[in-house]
């Protein structure tokens, strides 16, 4: 146990390093990650579940082994923060990407693309860098679902801003289920374990190697993005790729100073 307590210390403290490692061994050998996509079933609303699901679902899981019922109850009493980060969401990242696409010169194509990855409510990579990251875990998750449940009125109105009045039209419950399916359920599942035996010294020593679980399962969604998608990397050329390093970039920086100039 001890050994995998080291490796998983050594995988989270070079996350990037592991994550990037993957990607590039993966864009030379695509089929390396290619079962990352395979299709296993769909759920009750038509939602696609792949392997890539799965893993997700692991990685919520890993994280609700670390909360408990002291950070649901801070939670509860801070519905004014989650405020302030739904509101973030639909402000900085928008706008950061009207404001880069317009920097760059984007094709009419690429940057709807770009305004409308930044329109999109925040996924479950805000838990994991929230999780891998040491920041609180619970209140990425409320975000999260907070963020996902303003997606049908809130995705196509920015879209819709931003991109010179393009229509989109958004699924909300399938997004909704999809969300308690990989998120809410494995954290929820998680958190009912740790509740049961989280001052057991056993339970303990297992928290400890969850990281690393969590670096692996990043590794490999990334290394299934790569296997689908890396083929397109240069035929979109390099500008593409800054304009979306740039998104991202930013993007975590103005999240960052919104938190701290909020106070959290």
């Amino acid at each position: 146990m001890k050994t995998l307590q080291k490796f998983s210390k050594l995988l989270s403290d070079y996350t990037s390093i592991v994550v990037i490692a993957i990607a590039i061994v993966t864009f030379f050998v695509p089929t390396l990650m290619g079962w990352v996509n395979y299709q296993l079933f769909l759920d009750p609303v038509s939602n696609k579940f792949t392997s890539q699901s799965i893993i997700l679902g692991i990685i919520m899981f890993s994280m609700g082994l670390t909360l408990t019922t002291e950070d649901f109850k801070i939670l509860a009493k801070r519905p004014f923060d989650i405020c302030i980060g739904a509101v973030a969401q639909y402000l900085i990242m928008p706008f950061l990407a009207f404001t880069v696409s317009k920097a760059l010169h984007l094709p009419d194509g690429i940057a709807l693309g770009l305004i409308l990855v930044g329109c999109c409510p925040g996924g479950v990579s805000s838990n994991i860098m929230s999780y891998l990251c040491g920041g609180d875990v619970a209140f990425s998750v409320g975000m999260t679902t907070v963020s996902t449940i303003l997606s049908p009125v809130m995705t196509p109105l920015m879209v819709s801003f931003l991109a010179s009045g393009t229509k989109i039209s958004i699924q909300g419950f399938p997004m909704l289920v999809s969300i308690i399916e990989t998120v809410i359920i494995p954290v929820a599942i998680g958190f009912v374990i740790n509740y049961l035996y989280g001052n057991k010294q056993w339970f303990q020593e297992i928290q400890k190697v969850m990281p690393g679980v969590a670096v692996i399962g990043l590794a490999c969604v990334v290394g299934g993005v790569i296997s689908s998608q890396g083929s397109n990397f240069f035929q979109s050329g390099v500008v593409v790729f800054i304009a979306v390093l740039l998104h991202n970039s930013l993007g975590y920086l103005l999240g960052y100073t919104a938190g701290k100039l909020t106070g959290m």
